[in-house]
């Protein structure tokens, strides 16, 4: 895919079962050094009763990395923090001297945003439009003044989701943020194009990774492994496809979009929702 000797930074990336992680493997397949950052050693959690069994977050990802053969610097960045992103960018180039890439894949995990508007608190609304809106812009301003600086061709890739193509009830700040991530990825794009770096966005639909494992939450907070996949099987027979889309469904596409076969591609939303959304 023309991705050797390619390094790329992943934010989001220490969840075990997480976009961030499959993308980060099968771009160390092609051939990519990665910089892995999360905001947690371990990744975000979403429900606090699940067993956390023995998973090892961003070191554990930066070990898979470096067993396909490749290089794996990792960062706790809150990508809030415009300090924080400059030194994990800083840290890049001192290490591998150039950025090719950038996947914008951090996100506000569910909670307190999740209910009717009338009562959606202020702080949790600014909580998800700061994470997944502004953490996206700081990490891609960033990033792509590195690449600038550097005559680099590179890529930028924003996780967005279905809720960024159709509103849902109880789910508005994150629609708003989801929504915001495409049409600054299009400004992005038209902004960047002259100098041959393309900007897209993916947009998952339900996805089955730590972000739904709030499905197995009993009501006195206990988590239930069984209600939960309960519940993904009951979510995907909705889907025409039949199925939740996977970790590795978006990294497939993730994979396409870096590499030179997508030069030609910029703008764009591309979905990965089994048919689930059509436009």
């Amino acid at each position: 895919m023309g991705l050797e000797g390619k390094v790329a930074m992943i934010t989001g990336s220490g969840g075990e079962h997480g976009f961030g992680r499959a993308i980060a493997r099968r771009l160390a397949t092609e051939g990519c050094d990665l910089v892995l950052t999360d905001v947690a050693s371990t990744g975000t959690k979403v429900v606090a009763a699940k067993p956390s069994g023995n998973w090892g977050g961003l070191d554990a990802v930066a070990d898979e990395v470096k067993k396909a053969g490749r290089r794996a610097i990792t960062g706790l960045v809150d990508v809030r923090s415009t300090a924080q992103i400059d030194a994990a960018v800083r840290e890049a180039l001192d290490t591998f001297g150039r950025l090719d890439i950038l996947v914008n894949n951090a996100a506000a995990p569910p909670g307190a945003d999740r209910v009717p508007v009338i009562e959606l608190g202020e702080e949790a609304w600014s909580t998800v439009l700061d994470v997944n809106l502004k953490g996206t812009f700081l990490c891609s301003r960033a990033v792509a003044r590195a690449m600038l600086e550097r005559n680099v061709r590179g890529r930028i890739v924003n996780i967005s989701s279905n809720c960024g193509k159709m509103g849902y009830p109880k789910l508005a700040a994150y629609c708003a943020s989801k929504f915001g991530i495409l049409g600054f990825t299009q400004a992005l794009a038209m902004e960047l194009a002259p100098h041959g770096i393309t900007v897209n966005a993916i947009c998952p639909g339900a996805a089955d990774t730590d972000r739904l494992d709030y499905l197995g939450r009993r009501p006195d907070g206990s988590f239930d492994a069984a209600l939960r996949g309960q519940q993904i099987r009951m979510r995907g027979a909705s889907v025409p496809i039949g199925r939740l889309a996977t970790a590795d469904d978006v990294a497939e596409v993730a994979a396409f979009l870096v590499s030179e076969s997508a030069e030609y591609i910029t703008g764009q939303a591309i979905n990965v929702a089994g048919g689930s959304i059509m436009h």
